[in-house]
């Protein structure tokens, strides 16, 4: 049972599942940070307060973490499985065997952690009143953050690599739950390129009409 429940196999299965919960929670954020565009903050801060105090998307934040931890820890023991079931590096690559996304996947992935870390600091962490900061304005702190050009330029370099690593994870999750064959292959990829694409530009567009349209 053991064997069966920690394989590979069962790995992959259980983190396919945390990153498509994950996948289902960013257009959620997206749709959240995007009210950052008007002129008035009250939009904004009005949806913060209801998705930091309404106890039932409290019970969907502790869920989301747990997925986020699950998707992590899993990827990196599964990463290091791979290493270790491989210690000799190939003199010649099979390219049909691994694309460039899932060779550079655990990078990737390790670059949004990065960013979700600062993420945490600038947001989360106020609203629990570990970083100083005002946690019924939260549309004031982002905007404090957008100002600073580094930030920004930090900002859009994390969300073009989600971009990469939502690519690969979304067809892979299909793949991993057995919901991609022949037929669906192609359109799977299609929609992984749309979202992978259209998730971190709406995210990365945020700070760019603050700076040049407001």
């Amino acid at each position: 049972m053991n064997k069966i429940l920690f394989s590979a196999v069962s790995k992959k299965f259980v983190m396919a599942l945390a990153g498509l919960f994950l996948l289902v929670f960013l257009p959620v954020h997206l749709g959240i940070n995007l009210m950052l565009i008007k002129s008035d903050p009250e939009p904004f801060n009005t949806a913060a307060h209801f998705m930091a105090t309404f106890p039932l998307v409290k019970v969907v934040e502790i869920v989301l973490f747990l997925a986020i931890l699950v998707h992590i820890i899993y990827g990196i023991i599964l990463q290091i499985q791979n290493w270790r079931s491989r210690p000799v590096r190939y003199a010649v690559r099979n390219k049909s065997e691994t694309s460039a996304f899932s060779r550079f996947v655990i990078w990737t992935g390790g670059a949004v952690l990065i960013f979700l870390v600062i993420h945490f600091f600038n947001f989360y962490f106020i609203k629990l009143g570990i970083v100083e900061g005002d946690p019924e304005n939260f549309y004031s702190v982002a905007y404090q953050l957008f100002a600073i050009r580094g930030y920004v330029i930090l900002y859009w370099v994390c969300f073009l690599i989600l971009g990469f690593h939502l690519y690969h994870s979304l067809q892979s999750a299909f793949q991993t739950l057995g919901w991609s064959n022949e037929f669906w292959k192609p359109v799977i990829r299609v929609i992984s390129l749309i979202y992978a694409i259209l998730i971190p530009a709406g995210f990365a567009a945020i700070p760019l009409i603050i700076q040049f349209f407001k």
